[in-house]
């Protein structure tokens, strides 16, 4: 496995789903920068990532990694699709609990300098979030 897959599994797993937040400062360099539109309010670099890890393991405490599939590996870059599912019991975005489980998508690109991840690129379905929980209609 690369070393930047194995970053975005440990990233997953041991941040997503088991909320070790101090792991953030050692997956990621200092000068970190995520090209990603995160959630309203997110800062940028490191604290925008425990921002929005903090975010979502709120909304979705018993969030759980289904599958992570690589799809590219070249070079000091790795892109992968990660699927997710967890219970919406805590507000998101100003919607309250819904007790509605989800299940929802994200899509990353890493580069990686010094055994860090230094930028990220991704996209997070959070309109599809936002329809399985009932705060959009389905088109």
């Amino acid at each position: 496995m690369s070393e930047e897959k194995v970053l975005i599994v440990r990233f997953y797993k041991e941040v997503i789903e088991s909320g070790n937040l101090a792991l953030i400062d050692e997956l990621t360099s200092e000068s970190f920068v995520n090209h990603e539109e995160g959630l309203p309010g997110q800062p940028p670099g490191r604290e925008g990532v425990k921002y929005f890890v903090n975010t979502m393991r709120s909304a979705f405490p018993d969030i759980k990694v289904k599958e992570i599939t690589p799809s590219l590996s070249a070079g000091n870059l790795e892109a992968c699709h990660v699927v997710l599912t967890g219970t919406h019991r805590g507000e998101l975005a100003g919607i309250p609990p819904t007790g509605k489980t989800v299940e929802f998508d994200c899509t990353d690109i890493v580069r990686v300098e010094d055994g860090k991840v230094a930028e990220h690129w991704g996209t997070t379905d959070n309109m599809g979030i936002m329809r399985q929980i009932g705060a959009m209609a389905m088109a």
